[in-house]
Formats: C-alpha cells, structure tokens, sequence
C-alpha cells in the first residue's frame, strides 16, 4: 500500500514537471517570436488650456482634453499638469 502510494506520487509529479515543461517550452516560443512590427502613429502633447488645478486624475485630464479636440490626456510632472496629447 505504502508502496503503490509513493509509485502514483511520483507518476503524479513526473506528469507535473512534463506539463510545466510544455508549458515553459511554449512560453519561451512565444516570447522569442516578439511582438509583430507595426506602424504607430507618433503621439503628439500640449498642455491643457481648460484644464483648472493640480491635476490629480488621469480620467478627468482625458475628459477636459477631449472637450479640447485631443483624443486624451494625462497627468504629468512633479507640478502635476493635464497633458493633452493626439496622433501627429
């Protein structure tokens, strides 16, 4: 019993370490591949004009921007200032 017990841990753990190794194998494929090339459009910043206070969220600097024309915004700076930015 003793022994038959200890036989399935161990066909138990070799099954283990053959699955991570597939799953480790895989992973390594994916990350040697790289991600696929693709054109980004450069990403252009003003400063927002509307924009009133410290800027303490990212969400509301996008809102006021996009009242702007921008496509969003964010909080930069140790001054804390909404930055609006859209493709150039």
């Amino acid at each position: 019993s003793l022994l038959s017990l200890n036989f399935s841990l161990s066909l138990n753990m070799g099954n283990s370490l053959r699955l991570f190794a597939t799953f480790f194998l895989v992973a390594m494929l994916l990350l040697a591949t790289g991600p696929t090339t693709s054109v980004e459009a450069r990403t252009c910043e003003s400063q927002s004009h509307h924009f009133k206070g410290n800027c303490l969220s990212d969400t509301n600097c996008g809102s006021v921007c996009r009242t702007e024309g921008f496509t969003g915004g964010n909080c930069r700076g140790f001054r804390r200032r909404c930055f609006c930015t859209r493709n150039c």
